[in-house]
């Protein structure tokens, strides 16, 4: 059992995300919960990050519902369809990673916190279908690039690996 993490806050990002995701590997494999696995992960990412918040929203039917995070109070629910709201609505219906340098300019952004200046939202796709994303708000504008998506995209995959992939 990890109780630990070793996060050295010294490395460029790339370098962090490195260091953590053979970590989160190794404390999710052996745990078959999914809660529990995207709580660890959210409070390592933050840990790691320290961004205003990192999270997950599951789907539930037509909305996406508020999972694990680290952070400020959050929406609990989030529709996507008929049609979908904000920035984690439309990538759960695009089923695409979305980086957004600047929230104030998306069109239909929910603006959980107005703290919030910049967001990257990542969908876990199974069988054609968005189960849940992950989202992390910034209080920085052009906080999230290429990197994060490369990065965040793996995670993703080990999660979908872990509880999805039969």
């Amino acid at each position: 059992m990890v109780e630990a993490l070793t996060i050295n806050k010294n490395l460029s990002k790339a370098e962090i995300y490195e260091e953590i995701l053979p970590q989160i590997k190794a404390i999710t494999e052996g745990e078959e919960n999914l809660v529990a696995n995207l709580a660890n992960i959210a409070a390592i990412l933050n840990e790691a990050f320290g961004h205003l918040w990192t999270g997950f929203y599951l789907r539930d039917g037509k909305t996406l519902v508020l999972g694990p995070f680290q952070g400020p109070l959050a929406c609990t629910r989030i529709p996507v369809e008929p049609v979908p709201r904000g920035v984690c609505g439309t990538a759960a219906v695009e089923m695409k990673t979305l980086i957004v340098p600047d929230v104030e300019k998306f069109a239909g952004h929910i603006a959980c916190s107005s703290l919030s200046r910049s967001e990257i939202v990542v969908p876990l796709i199974h069988n054609g279908r968005t189960e849940l994303v992950l989202d992390v708000d910034s209080i920085n504008t052009d906080m999230f690039d290429e990197t994060d998506q490369k990065y965040l995209e793996q995670l993703m995959a080990v999660i979908s690996k872990n509880h999805f992939v039969q």
